[in-house]
């Protein structure tokens, strides 16, 4: 037992260095979050806009009912009621609104409610379950709305959609 062999114990960075490099991970990561989230709030209007002194207490007047007013509008569609094409004792009961970029004659949105009931007439229940499924079906609604409405339907709002 004379000869001892001493062990060289391999020593890791000192505990203020570990330290250091955690503040230092830990700063790096709160200023990546923090310019992420300035970068994807982007740079929307406020969600209060202060209201000018020289327009407070005054309303807005209502749009004259002979004029149309030009810009985005929401029309709501007839409900769709039908039956799937698989399996047939299905029923399926569709609310949705047409968003247009412009105002639209009424015969335009009759066709696009006539083309999603086609379409939906033609849905096998496996297409539309899940979440995927009905994101799926919203695409392909305005799909159509947007090939129906030569490019002026640019979304399909989708307010109710009941399977029975």
């Amino acid at each position: 037992m004379a000869n001892v062999e001493q062990v060289e114990q391999k020593k890791g960075p000192s505990l203020v260095v570990q330290f250091a490099m955690l503040l230092v991970v830990t700063v790096a990561a709160v200023g990546m979050g923090w310019l992420s989230g300035g970068y994807l709030k982007g740079t929307d209007a406020p969600a209060s806009v202060p209201v000018a002194p020289e327009n407070e207490g005054s309303s807005e007047k209502p749009a004259e009912p002979g004029k149309e007013v030009a810009g985005p509008t929401l029309v709501q569609l007839a409900p769709i009621t039908t039956n799937l094409a698989s399996p047939a004792e299905v029923w399926i009961r569709l609310e949705a609104s047409v968003f247009y970029d412009t105002p639209q004659p009424a015969e335009m949105t009759e066709q696009i409610h006539q083309d999603l009931l086609a379409l939906v007439r033609t849905l096998k229940m496996h297409q539309i379950e899940g979440a995927s499924g009905y994101q799926h079906l919203k695409a392909d609604l305005e799909d159509r709305a947007t090939i129906r409405s030569g490019g002026h339907a640019k979304q399909i709002l989708i307010r109710t959609l009941l399977l029975e």
